[in-house]
């Protein structure tokens, strides 16, 4: 059965232009398309696709936060940006909505297949370029001293807790899936930015891209 998408995308040109790359992959069907966040969630419902490849930066509603309006509603359902935007904040803005991946426009059209088929499965996708950022600035940081690790110090809940958070969950969704309570979950999450040394809830992601504990692609 093929992936159904929704291609999410202020511009006409650019929504036919990629209904037209994905129409050369036989296991992906485009189910549909939507000019902006609002008409996003609606055609999400309508459509019931299994990924939507989100722009970010639309009206109405971006996509920042149409994802995690989606992610809600619809927690199946994979959300992929698809973006000009080789930014950071934008990367860790979107992942705490709650998607799965950051794809470059750019891209070549493989590399987007690749993406989607990734997303399907729910599994974390990031852009090389992405990946390859964030790990050198984490290198350079190292050398520069910058850098305290104390990961060894998390406990294997801990380190659990901050895996599936840096995977996009919610703390209710942490809570169901491991059998704990919110406020349990809530107070892991605190000790653990506090073992790590780290002020926001984007840190974690990054702190867990650049420890490995979320696959990327390269």
């Amino acid at each position: 059965m093929a992936l159904r998408v929704l291609v999410v995308d202020d511009h006409t040109l650019v929504r036919a232009g990629i209904r037209a790359l994905l129409a050369s992959a036989p296991d992906i069907e485009v189910v549909g398309e939507a000019e902006d966040g609002l008409a996003a969630q609606a055609a999400v419902r309508a459509l019931h696709p299994d990924v939507v490849l989100m722009d970010i930066a639309m009206p109405k509603l971006g996509g920042v936060e149409a994802t995690r309006r989606i992610k809600d509603e619809f927690p199946a359902v994979q959300v992929l940006a698809l973006t000009v935007h080789d930014n950071e904040e934008y990367l860790f803005q979107i992942l705490r909505a709650g998607a799965c991946g950051y794809v470059l426009k750019k891209a070549r059209p493989g590399e987007l297949v690749d993406a989607i088929e990734a997303a399907s499965r729910g599994e974390t996708y990031l852009y090389p370029s992405m990946a390859k950022s964030l790990v050198g600035d984490y290198l350079r940081r190292v050398e520069a001293g910058e850098e305290s690790d104390n990961y060894a110090e998390l406990t294997p809940r801990e380190r659990e807790i901050l895996k599936l958070l840096a995977e996009g969950y919610t703390s209710p969704e942490i809570a169901e899936l491991l059998h704990l309570s919110v406020k349990t979950v809530s107070a892991h999450r605190q000790r653990i930015m506090e073992k790590l040394d780290l002020h926001r809830p984007a840190e974690l992601i990054k702190y867990a891209i650049r420890k490995g504990l979320v696959e990327t692609d390269s």
